[in-house]
């Protein structure tokens, strides 16, 4: 596996990268971000781990750009930016993890690895299940013309969802996705938001998109319901 660190803390991103060559695992290592967007543009990586506080570009738009390019090398903010809009943002940008600091380097390899055996196909611009459509550019979701307002974190589940669909996914797996990959609440939450979402993206439309697997998770159907 090689990996694009683009960590601006020198002592941290060597201390990276000394422990993934422990684990057998190859790292660049740059500075800034604009270096970051060339490095993780013109070379082959199985994973860029992307710090959003950089200089001369900024972990946002380094990512941004990257999927604007069609770049979909999957990508990690490792930061200490630990608000829940950030990580909403890092994800609407076309991130696959996001890891705050500090972290336990154990989690971080396992997780680099994971990203790794899942790789990056390409995404599609706008995601659809039938005449559900979710816009990530422009944060917009609509059943055939009409548009529906969520909120952020539902936005969040629909979206993993959609990403999924035809799939059944675990309340874990939206926990870690949508909320935080060390939440310690209430796993039921996430029920209290997909029956939310049934009734703005469902019920209203006479639809079932939105399907519960007793015992396993939830699915989104693919022909949108």
């Amino acid at each position: 596996m090689r990996v694009l660190i683009v960590e601006d803390e020198p002592a941290l991103a060597e201390a990276v990268r000394r422990g993934l060559a422990a684990e057998g695992i190859t790292a660049d290592v740059v500075h800034e971000g604009r270096e970051g967007l060339w490095a993780a543009t013109e070379r082959e990586y199985d994973v860029v781990l992307l710090d959003i506080m950089l200089p001369r570009m900024n972990g946002y738009d380094v990512l941004r750009r990257l999927r604007e390019a069609d770049v979909w090398t999957p990508v990690m903010m490792l930061t200490a930016k630990d608000g829940e809009f950030d990580q909403a943002d890092a994800f609407d940008l076309g991130a696959d993890d996001y890891l705050t600091k500090p972290f336990s380097f154990v989690v971080l390899v396992a997780r680099l690895r994971a990203l790794a055996r899942r790789g990056g196909p390409e995404r599609p611009a706008v995601l659809t299940a039938g005449d559900l459509t979710l816009d990530p550019a422009g944060r917009v979701v609509r059943r055939g013309e009409r548009e529906i307002e969520l909120t952020a974190r539902e936005y969040g589940v629909l979206e993993f969802l959609l990403r999924h669909r035809g799939e059944v996914v675990s309340k874990t797996e939206i926990l870690q996705s949508v909320w935080d990959a060390h939440f310690d609440g209430d796993p039921n939450v996430v029920e209290v938001y997909v029956h939310y979402l049934r009734r703005k993206v469902d019920e209203p439309f006479g639809r079932r998109a939105i399907q519960t697997v007793r015992g396993m998770g939830y699915r989104l159907a693919a022909d949108g319901g």
